[in-house]
């Protein structure tokens, strides 16, 4: 007889039971929290398990690693794809607290990776926060806040530690970034001592201590002398000069051969002149490398040794900005048709890197945006790049403004730092103004309507809305308002509604950074700014 295939009902109760009392920890730290130490966490946790009588079966840990984005966590992502895939064998995950899952400057990010764990059944134990992660509206309510404070904390710190750069850079001492050729890196005490050169890949170890560079080796100097000579007295081109130091086997600091690229470089360094230039780029909060407007610059003079004569160095600037400029639209235009049908498409990298094809700024600034250049050669790209032409010039309105304000500051007495990605300008490391544009659309009645939107990070301090013309391509005004003002995600306001700035509306950025000056000077004393007089726009209300 057939042995046929019996279904008994089966008790998974005291399976699902079992599985909600195993559990797995995560941990994080960062480079600079000490007292989040992952020994800590995990003594922190095995407290909270024996008290609730959970069996940790698996840790996932990122150590060393900032909180603001996921990229490099690879302990939260296998956590994730553990959830996702059904391989979790735990019904629990004990974290530490809202800060070790993250700092991510968009809270809704870190509540995603907590959904998707809830999602498959997954419960978070935040164990060392003072309410219980139950989905109840307070815990709801806690732990949104936590998230904001957490993402604040890392703006803050940010900004500090971005200002205190900015500081030391102005003193001439190496913040960071690639070591150019002919470079060297020194050590130096608080008294200015000298305790050696590093070396490639050592850092300094002591707060006290700072880095400044010094000129390399003899020959080195030489080869910097000869590639400048070359360039500025013989004329020649960069790739000559390129082919001329591989074909006589001259070492870089690289060790590979040398490319335009390189000689590029060393011909635009300042360093080599004596001076050091900071901040060139930055990197808020980690969204991005962003170029900064040459009036955000550090540039110190005289800290290194010159390697070149001054005016040897001019020479040589103006013949890089002047070496394309004698051909014609048709002539760019070509070269960079040839490009594509070489390559089969064109992109920023692929232009840049191409010998004998200019350089992406050129094609910008000849024909208004390289989408531009695309068009008159045919070139169409599959998907509609509108929207990211007009974020490009809001984006740079946005930067001019905070260049303009910083610059009158600057002359009047002030140090201001402007974090791009969060469109922050701190003022003497200690207050904040949040630049927003205030945009016009056209409601029901055609009538224009002005929104100024939130954002996700609005630190504490005052919002300066720059308020654009209808169709939005001219400036008409500005706005200093309080950050309590925006008691919502967005404040609008129609024509007939102006009123309600009286006080706090200039129509020239000398007129603002003039009431920011006298904001600032009333909150030294109390560490933020200011209240003003009756009637100014720290009164400003909402309209009923």
């Amino acid at each position: 007889m057939a042995k046929s295939l019996v279904v008994r009902r089966a008790d998974l109760s005291k399976f699902a039971g079992e599985l909600a009392q195993r559990a797995a920890q995560y941990v994080r730290m960062s480079t600079i929290h000490q007292r989040y130490s992952i020994e800590n966490q995990a003594a922190a946790i095995a407290a909270y398990a024996a008290r609730y009588n959970l069996n940790i079966v698996r840790t996932y840990r990122d150590e060393g690693l900032s909180g603001l984005k996921i990229d490099k966590r690879e302990g939260l992502k296998q956590l994730i794809t553990d959830v996702c895939s059904g391989r979790a064998d735990f019904g629990r995950v004990l974290v530490y607290d809202v800060s070790r899952w993250g700092r991510f400057q968009d809270v809704d990010e870190s509540a995603h990776y907590e959904f998707l764990c809830r999602k498959a059944g997954i419960r978070i134990d935040y164990c060392a926060e003072q309410f219980d992660n139950d989905g109840s509206l307070l815990s709801s309510i806690v732990k949104n806040l936590k998230r904001v404070m957490a993402a604040e904390f890392s703006r803050e710190l940010s900004a500090k530690v971005h200002a205190g750069q900015l500081r030391l850079a102005a003193l001439g001492f190496r913040q960071g970034g690639p070591l150019g050729f002919g470079l060297r890196r020194e050590l130096i005490d608080e008294n200015r001592l000298s305790k050696g050169f590093l070396k490639r890949g050592q850092q300094k170890n002591l707060k006290t201590d700072h880095v400044v560079l010094r000129l390399g080796q003899l020959s080195e100097i030489e080869v910097i002398q000869r590639i400048f000579e070359e360039y500025v007295e013989e004329r020649k081109s960069e790739e000559e000069i390129v082919r001329r130091l591989n074909r006589e086997g001259v070492p870089n600091h690289r060790g590979r051969p040398w490319t335009r690229a390189m000689v590029d470089y060393i011909l635009r360094n300042e360093n080599y002149i004596g001076n050091t230039v900071y901040n060139r780029e930055s990197n808020p909060l980690r969204g991005g490398k962003i170029k900064n407007p040459p009036s955000l610059w550090v540039r110190t003079r005289g800290s290194i040794a010159p390697a070149v004569d001054r005016n040897v160095f001019l020479d040589a600037q103006r013949r890089l900005t002047l070496r394309w400029l004698h051909l014609t639209d048709d002539e760019l235009l070509l070269r960079l048709k040839s490009l594509l049908e070489k390559e089969g498409r064109l992109s920023e990298t692929i232009i840049n890197s191409t010998l004998g094809v200019p350089a992406i700024n050129v094609y910008n600034e000849r024909f208004g945006s390289l989408r531009n250049a695309y068009r008159r050669i045919g070139y169409e790209l599959k998907w509609d790049f509108d929207w990211i032409d007009r974020r490009t010039e809001f984006n740079a309105l946005l930067r001019d403004t905070a260049a303009d304000l910083a610059a009158r500051l600057k002359k009047a007495g002030s140090v201001a730092c402007f974090e791009q990605g969060i469109d922050v300008l701190t003022v003497n490391n200690r207050f904040a103004i949040s630049l927003r544009l205030a945009r016009s659309w056209r409601g029901s009645d055609r009538k224009p309507i002005w929104t100024i939107n939130r954002r996700t990070v609005l630190p504490e301090g005052h919002i300066v809305a720059i308020r654009l013309g209808e169709g939005n391509d001219s400036l008409l005004d500005y706005f200093l308002l309080p950050t309590r003002a925006m008691t919502g995600s967005k404040i609008r306001f129609m024509e007939a509604g102006l009123y309600r700035f009286d006080g706090c509306r200039f129509r020239t950025s000398a007129q603002l950074t003039k009431a920011i000056i006298h904001q600032i000077a009333g909150g030294a004393r109390t560490g933020a700014l200011r209240p003003a007089a009756k009637g100014s726009c720290q009164h400003y209300k909402r309209r009923a």
